[in-house]
């Protein structure tokens, strides 16, 4: 065990170091605003695909036996029977071409059925979160812990609104009223990872979105888990990184409040919808 978690501490250095060298691509205003339009709400810039490129090309270097998950790439032939990096070149993409300044490089390596270490970054704040599985989380370098809020009422709630699937709004601000009433106040940031590390490092008391995918929840969950948070799906059972997830996350203290206020379609229910259209 002492000699795999050397190893890990090894690959989380090698992670935190790859993340931080794609900052110059990030900051690149012209390839921000190179747009190619995916889906409703759903873009990609030429940003988005040079650091996915250039990350991939570099994990492949350091271990090429590895299997790669990216969000410009999707789940093809990926097996998760055996390790896995999952990337998000940049999460909060919308946000990037706006100008608004809260993106992030989300980078989690998956092994024998979980996460085993996870870095979040954000170029524009140079803020590093990152974990190794049984080692705590931390800030730029300091450990960090979620808050210690133990009702919903006196806990900020970032909320996620699903921007590609539209079908679920109903439902979704029907939630977001409920936990608005009901808590200190709610935020919205455009970033589901950094979302997640907010609570980690108590920036946040909990953050719920359906429909999430891998590469927008993998680093994040650890990272809040490691820092003493609870990361469930909406019926209150573990995350699967192999597919799309609704998910709430919180201190841990208020999560079963936060869940009771959350009836309503699941992603899976609104998918089935759109079928029968």
């Amino acid at each position: 065990m002492e000699k795999e978690g050397l190893i890990m501490n090894r690959k989380i250095e090698q992670m935190i170091q790859l993340v931080h060298s794609v900052r110059p691509l990030i900051m690149d205003e012209c390839m921000s605003h190179d747009i190619t339009v995916k889906g409703q709400a759903d873009f990609v810039t030429k940003v988005d695909t040079a650091v996915q490129r250039f990350l991939q090309k570099e994990l492949y270097k350091l271990y090429p036996d590895v299997q790669f998950m990216g969000e410009e790439d999707h789940m093809q032939n990926v097996d998760f029977s055996k390790p896995v990096w999952i990337l998000d070149p940049v999460d909060g993409t919308t946000n990037l071409i706006y100008g608004y300044g809260h993106s992030a490089v989300s980078l989690g390596y998956y092994e024998e059925g979980h996460i085993s270490g996870a870095v979040i970054y954000n170029p524009f704040t140079e803020e590093t979160f990152y974990a190794v599985r049984g080692q705590g989380a931390f800030f730029n370098n300091r450990p960090v812990r979620v808050t210690g809020n133990k009702a919903l009422k006196d806990s900020l709630i970032a909320i996620g609104t699903s921007p590609y699937n539209k079908e679920m709004a109903p439902a979704n601000f029907k939630s977001f009223q409920r936990i608005f009433e009901q808590s200190l106040d709610i935020r919205r940031s455009g970033s589901a990872a950094l979302d997640l590390a907010y609570v980690a490092c108590g920036r946040l008391d909990g953050y719920f979105e359906r429909n999430l995918k891998p590469w927008d929840f993998a680093a994040g969950s650890l990272i809040l888990e490691e820092a003493g948070g609870r990361v469930t799906d909406f019926q209150l059972g573990p995350v699967d990184v192999s597919s799309n997830q609704d998910i709430i996350a919180t201190n841990g203290w208020i999560h079963e409040e936060l869940q009771s206020l959350l009836p309503g379609l699941t992603s899976e229910d609104c998918a089935r919808q759109r079928h029968q259209r």
